[in-house]
């Protein structure tokens, strides 16, 4: 069904299958699909509730429920993943997908977070099934408001961009948006940063211990075109990334251990 080294538009009017991670009652995903409207046939399949942090994790333990809301649009009891598989394999029976796209996330996706984020496994998965994607974000300002509009705006320009040049085989774009009116676009890499999460130990009304990740302690590293400084510098960050997480170099130095099977 795919197969084919460069992945570009459908002919005629495309289908842009879009999903996100906050729900679908979400505001970024409403802005997203009003978006695409002039690009192609939109189709909107979300969960049904929030799923932030659930990376690229697909429901095998239980059955899916799938709510139709309206023409096009749908409601899955599931993970982003799971939405994004559901919209390419059952739920756009007469097209495949031109484009996959994931957002718009209230709130960055940069660095490192892109491993939990299921914002960027939406368009992951995408990619998986090589159909271009693009996973969006943007950052709140200090009154916690983000601009949706503006992201969608450039969405659209960027997914115009995708569906007529394509994208290379295997890849998405991660996308993220300042809270400020952007100062211009910088293709960057996936940041570096030290890292910590704070887990905060507290008593139930019986006196048992439970748990509770806390806020997130972390120092973005300092690269010049990591996406970090993109953000802190105001410019919008396009990173692209795909599912290999082979180390290539490592490769060649692995073949210089002695490696075998021990015996019993």
């Amino acid at each position: 069904r795919y197969g084919i080294t460069e992945v570009s538009a459908s002919p005629g009017r495309p289908t842009l299958l879009v999903t996100n991670v906050q729900g679908y009652d979400a505001p970024g995903i409403a802005a997203l699909a009003a978006a695409g409207e002039p690009l192609g046939r939109v189709v909107v399949v979300a969960p049904d509730r929030e799923q932030s942090g659930s990376s690229h994790a697909l429901t095998l333990a239980r059955p899916l429920r799938v709510t139709g809301v309206g023409p096009e649009r749908f409601r899955v009891d599931g993970t982003p993943t799971d939405c994004v598989h559901l919209g390419v394999f059952n739920l756009t029976p007469d097209s495949v997908p031109a484009l996959v796209v994931s957002g718009i996330n209230r709130g960055l996706n940069l660095g490192d977070d892109v491993t939990y984020s299921g914002t960027v496994a939406g368009a992951l998965e995408g990619a998986l099934l090589e159909i271009p994607a693009l996973a969006l974000s943007v950052d709140v300002d200090e009154r916690g408001r983000a601009d949706y509009e503006t992201a969608a705006a450039f969405a659209r320009y960027l997914a115009g961009q995708v569906l007529e040049r394509g994208l290379p085989r295997g890849t998405f774009l991660n996308v993220n948006l300042p809270a400020a009116p952007p100062l211009g676009v910088r293709l960057t890499r996936q940041g570096t940063r030290t890292y910590r999460a704070a887990v905060v130990e507290r008593l139930d009304p019986s006196g048992r211990p439970y748990y509770w990740v806390d806020d997130q302690d972390m120092t973005p590293g300092g690269e010049a075109d990591g996406d970090h400084r993109a953000i802190r510098d105001g410019y919008v960050s396009i990173s692209p990334l795909h599912a290999n997480l082979t180390h290539e170099p490592s490769l060649e130095t692995l073949a210089g251990w002695k490696l075998v099977v021990p015996g019993p």
